[in-house]
């Protein structure tokens, strides 16, 4: 028999002996590393099809460049074929001298070789150039994008990473709800074998920690779900357990001055400078529409040799220059030019608006952040005082001054002050955060 429980035992040890090995390790991180994981090439979802969509942007460019360039083509063709003269017009009259003989209107079969290099080159095409330099800006416009993104996912990261710090500071201040609990539940337990408390007083003990603990398991499921929340984000698997190693902390923000943080968003702000690209990418488009009424001028060209064999063939060749110019169209043209033109005119009224609500973005950020650092502060000073009160709700218990109806009252106003202070300290940080993002200044604000 004791030789058959180790065996059972050696079963039981080796799957959890599997199971740690094949675990993942913890994954410690600072909320600079965490951005730093997004932004890389395999992290975030939304950074990976930025950079398509620059190189999406680069290919239109060079697609654009190649109306331009020079279009070289080469040729080889053999066909046999037999030809209807009169299907042509050419018809050969009877000759009596001849008696009679006539010539055949139906030739072949023969053979035809024609071996051929031609080329193509825009000249003059103030329509095409115009379109060329559209392409380039709307490459700055996407480089511009792509920057706004990696903001915008820097601003995600650093919402996700404070939201599974104010879960852990949760979780932290559930655990001390419930360590006091416990305290004041032996605290009970021993007035009431000193025969000076009541078993009201240890029921009311028990069951503000059975409340407390019953909080504690809500604040621990937050803190997986803001992890795997955070996981996702990044770009990382949510099979990996995660540590954030940093805390919920207040870091106090020098003096602002609202019309230097404007003047910084206008300059940093990489929406709007992408959108001040697509402005003047349109008006480009609108002028390459305009310039479409213009005449065009290109050369051609080719060389070859032809013949009914490779044997028989003779070089010829084909130079000369072609000057286009429109008349009339049925008023293509024309509704191309009004409809550039209605783009370039929204443009021009989005890049306004996005002025307007950049100025929106960075008012509201300041205010929200002079609004939570006078939360914090509040918040701390209640915290302090319910630590005191919490403390002499304690001592007169143990006095026998009080009951312990006193001394619960304490310790909900104290938990309560424990969450304002988090919730203080997290909308403080998220106010840095908002104001970063406003400015555009998110990413340098991390590092």
């Amino acid at each position: 028999m004791p030789a058959a429980k180790f065996l059972i035992a050696i079963a039981a040890v080796f799957p959890a002996l599997a199971q740690l090995q094949t675990r993942p390790p913890v994954l410690q991180l600072t909320l600079k590393q965490a951005v730093q994981l997004a932004l890389a090439p395999e992290g975030n979802t939304r950074v990976k099809l930025a950079e398509e969509d620059l190189k999406q942007a680069v290919e239109r460019a060079n697609e654009s460049r190649g109306a331009l360039l020079p279009d070289l083509e080469g040729s080889f063709q053999y066909q046999n074929e037999t030809t209807n003269l009169k299907a042509f017009g050419i018809d050969f009259p009877k000759i009596p001298a001849f008696f009679g003989f006539t010539v055949p209107t139906f030739v072949g079969p023969y053979s035809v070789l024609d071996t051929r290099a031609s080329v193509n080159q825009t000249v003059f095409d103030f329509s095409a150039i115009r379109r060329y330099q559209a392409s380039r800006v709307a490459i700055q416009a996407t480089q511009a994008d792509n920057e706004g993104t990696r903001d915008q996912v820097t601003d995600q990261v650093a919402r996700a990473y404070l939201a599974g710090l104010r879960a852990q500071a949760s979780m932290d201040t559930e655990r001390a709800n419930v360590d006091l609990s416990e305290t004041l539940l032996r605290l009970a337990q021993q007035q009431k074998a000193a025969g000076t408390g009541t078993g009201i007083e240890i029921t009311r003990a028990e069951v503000q920690l059975a409340n407390d603990r019953q909080a504690l398991l809500v604040a621990e499921n937050d803190v997986d779900r803001t992890h795997l929340q955070l996981l996702k984000v990044i770009g990382l698997k949510l099979e990996n357990p995660v540590e954030l190693t940093d805390r919920l902390s207040f870091i106090p923000v020098e003096g602002i001055d609202i019309p230097q943080a404007l003047t910084t968003a206008r300059q940093h702000r990489a929406e709007l400078r992408a959108q001040q690209r697509r402005e003047e990418s349109a008006r480009l488009n609108f002028s390459a529409t305009k310039f479409e009424r213009l005449p065009s001028v290109t050369a051609f060209g080719n060389y070859g040799e032809i013949g009914t064999s490779i044997y028989s063939s003779l070089p010829t060749r084909d130079v000369g220059a072609s000057l286009r110019i429109p008349i009339f169209d049925g008023g293509r043209m024309d509704a191309r030019r009004a409809e550039s033109a209605s783009q370039f005119r929204e443009e021009s009224i989005r890049t306004a608006d996005l002025r307007d609500q950049i100025e929106l973005d960075v008012r509201v950020a300041i205010d929200s952040l002079h609004s939570a650092n006078a939360q914090v502060k509040a918040a701390e000073e209640g915290l302090s005082l319910s630590e005191m009160e919490v403390a002499q709700a304690e001592r007169r218990y143990k006095a026998g001054v009080s009951n312990s109806v006193e001394v619960t009252d304490a310790q909900t106003r104290l938990a309560r002050a424990r969450d304002n202070r988090i919730n203080a300290l997290y909308n403080y940080n998220l106010a840095r955060i908002d104001l970063g993002t406003a400015t555009g200044t998110i990413q340098s604000m991390i590092q």
